[in-house]
């Protein structure tokens, strides 16, 4: 596969935005689908990106700008890593260069980027509630657009969709909804209902009966023709009740039309020709394969749903570290510890590797539960299990697990059941920006009561952090840690840590850092750097944001009249607010800085672009530190 020339394409040089697309006859979209994939599979691998997903939908996202008036129509998708092809025709052709990238486009839907980003997609199972939204709006102002939703990847395993489904149902709106059924989210879907479609895939009933039939009536004449068509359509309306998942949504109060295959680019304009002329909730069931195109995404479509840069010809990446990260050593850690206690049960939501249990999967799949894009679910199932004396772990992003908000309220804490929370991807993620950095998981879970919540300043803590966390039997417990390798410290074996204990790293007079998490090693190298302007810095790795070391914060605010906290959190509510309460309870007048995530939602770049955007790198932290201790103390 040579260097892609767009200049050098037939077809896909003169498409910039739908509007060009049109002017394409129809049996030419296949070779612009060719040019467009190639395309695509050749930018991704120079800089990374989500891959298998976009692959996929690539006659799909054809079909419907040809058909479809966009921006004028509206096509809402799901989880936006579907969206790539969307952005290649929609204007962005040369921007997806810098996708997620510093200052590029973002690699989801996002409305500020342009008309045609309907809705913000980062998160999974909103499509459909958004398009109801959209088109009883479209309603009230007597306006006449279609609306389109784009659910698939998996989606339809979140139960948000079935709410907006049955809603629309009642509602009765007009409403074209696409499942994209690729048997994937990011992992093999879970979807009970999948195994309904595949063992459809392998049945030719449905299908050999509408094409004989079809075929019988056109060498008939007109009336014998009509008649035999409609006891053919009562008929295939039973047959679609036994053989294709068309009962349930129907029972949901759409009309159901498929599977078809998604990849027919030809069969796809014309069903949506059809389906434009139609109005009420209608629903396209069309069955694709997630990395459609080069054998190895095919192939291994968990492995290429989002990738860094990769040679083009095997899909093999081109710099892999060997420095672990943190969620590998949490995956390991977990199996050595399930091996020694059999009460001891994992649970995440469609994403087995990206949280580390695909260790736990494959070594102990017995106790091994992946229950698709169900956080909600996720929390009470564990709920479930932990009243029945065992020990669930429920490994899911921070950014994921505020889904689940109330579940952790209502069916974990309220029963002080010991659910243990491993919230992966804790702090800035980098390039899949604001939808996904977990920067508000120290507030939300810090609020909760009787919940523990702790940070590890490297790999070792974190395993002993979760060897204390299945031991702890009082309430739930939460372990939040960041995306990326680790510190390159040795791991030990496992040791207890006390709850609520702190530890002191760096001694010294002039001011005390409380840092949590990851922000410790970075606090220890800006006092590294305070020391050539001469000053003395005690930092501290708080460990625990809740509850606080009461005993070190009395000898700090004792000692120190300056406290800097630094976290990768929002500082409204985080760790630094605990802190602050901390000292006006107890009467303290020092004064304290909170130094963190401001408020307001960070755009995407690599972490450490942001760190040193956000100044919370050791040289920000250092000029955060000089500039507090220069500043003026206001009293009232």
């Amino acid at each position: 596969m040579s260097e892609f020339d767009i200049d050098q394409t037939k077809f896909l040089k003169d498409v910039n935005y739908p509007v060009d697309l049109r002017k394409l006859n129809l049996m030419d979209l296949r070779g612009l689908a060719d040019e467009v994939r190639e395309y695509l599979i050749d930018t991704i691998s120079k800089i990374g990106g989500h891959l298998g997903a976009s692959l996929g939908v690539c006659e799909l996202t054809l079909a419907l700008h040809y058909v479809f008036n966009t921006p004028e129509d509206k096509i809402i998708w799901d989880v936006g890593h579907q969206g790539y092809i969307h952005k290649i025709l929609t204007g962005r052709k040369e921007a997806l260069k810098r996708i997620r990238q510093k200052d590029g486009i973002s690699g989801f839907l996002k409305r500020s980027e342009s008309e045609y980003d309907v809705f913000g997609a980062g998160h999974a199972t909103t499509s459909i509630s958004a398009a109801l939204g959209i088109a009883t709006a479209r309603d009230f102002l007597k306006k006449k657009y279609k609306v389109i939703a784009v659910i698939g990847d998996g989606s339809m395993t979140g139960g948000m969709a079935y709410e907006a489904m049955n809603n629309i149902g009642l509602l009765k709106k007009d409403i074209i909804v696409v499942l994209n059924d690729n048997k994937m989210s990011i992992a093999p879907n879970v979807w009970s209902l999948q195994n309904y479609f595949n063992e459809l895939m392998t049945n030719d009933t449905y299908n050999k009966f509408r094409s004989k039939v079809w075929e019988l009536t056109d060498v008939l004449d007109k009336k014998t023709s009509d008649r035999l068509r409609k006891v053919a359509a009562r008929i295939e309306g039973g047959v679609k009740g036994v053989v294709t998942p068309g009962m349930l949504f129907e029972a949901l109060g759409f009309r159901y039309f498929g599977p078809v295959n998604g990849h027919n680019v030809v069969n796809l304009v014309k069903m949506f020709e059809e389906l434009n002329k139609m109005s009420g909730p209608l629903l396209l069931h069309i069955i694709t394969d997630k990395g459609k195109g080069p054998s190895y995404a095919v192939e291994h479509p968990q492995k290429i749903h989002a990738l860094n840069p990769f040679d083009k010809l095997t899909g093999i990446e081109l710099k892999k570290s060997e420095i672990p990260t943190y969620t590998k050593v949490f995956g390991q850690a977990l199996v050595e510890l399930a091996k020694k206690d059999e009460k001891i049960v994992a649970v995440n939501a469609a994403m087995p590797d990206g949280t580390g249990l695909n260790y736990m999967q494959k070594e102990i799949p017995e106790r091994y539960f992946d229950v698709g894009i169900a956080e909600q679910h996720a929390v009470t199932f564990c709920s479930g299990l932990a009243t029945e004396g065992f020990t669930p772990v429920a490994a899911i992003y921070s950014t994921f697990l505020q889904r689940a908000f109330d579940q952790i309220i209502h069916d974990a804490a309220l029963q002080k059941l010991p659910v243990v929370f491993v919230l992966d991807r804790g702090g800035l993620v980098g390039s899949d920006g604001a939808t996904h950095h977990g920067v508000f998981d120290l507030t939300y879970m810090r609020l909760i009561p009787g919940m523990v919540l702790m940070a590890p300043k490297d790999e070792r803590e974190l395993r002993n952090m979760l060897y204390t966390a299945t031991q702890y039997k009082r309430g739930p417990i939460a372990i939040r840690y960041p995306r990326g390798n680790v510190e390159g410290v040795e791991l030990g074996e496992f040791e207890s840590i006390e709850i609520g204990k702190s530890e002191v790293v760096r001694d010294g007079k002039d001011m005390a850092i409380l840092a949590i998490g990851n922000m410790v090693n970075y606090s220890m190298k800006a006092a590294e750097i305070l020391e050539k302007e001469n000053m003395d810095v005690h930092v501290v790795n708080a460990r625990f944001v809740k509850p606080l070391d009461r005993e070190m914060l009395f000898e700090v605010f004792g000692k120190f009249e300056k406290v800097l906290t630094v976290e990768d959190n929002t500082i409204i509510g985080g760790f630094g607010s605990a802190v602050s309460e901390f000292a006006s309870q107890h009467g303290f007048k020092n004064d304290i800085l909170i130094h963190g995530i401001p408020d307001r939602f960070i755009d995407h770049a690599k972490p450490e672009e942001l760190h040193q955007q956000l100044r919370i790198d050791a040289q920000g932290i250092s000029e955060v530190a000089l500039e507090f201790m220069n500043r003026k103390v206001h009293h009232a």
